[in-house]
């Protein structure tokens, strides 16, 4: 199994939520074992920098290299 974990950080606060609801069509990628979209909410005492987490596991290469397809890219932007 693979794990992917992507982290975000927002300029802004206030765009957490905006930010969760862009990235949240990820979830209904069919080639993702799991796959989570969620605000972090752990603090950690090196930082707290983190606002939002993409969190996937994948059974093989293949799959997470599926996941990272273009026709999914523009969930990114």
């Amino acid at each position: 199994m693979i794990r992917h974990i992507v982290l975000f950080t927002a300029k802004d606060k206030g765009d957490i939520d905006k930010i969760i609801d862009g990235l949240s069509p990820l979830t209904t990628i069919p080639h993702a074992r799991r796959l989570e979209v969620a605000r972090n909410l752990k603090t950690d005492q090196l930082g707290n920098d983190i606002d939002v987490v993409v969190y996937g596991e994948f059974d093989s290469e293949a799959e997470l290299a599926a996941f990272h397809a273009p026709e999914y890219v523009p969930a990114l932007r």
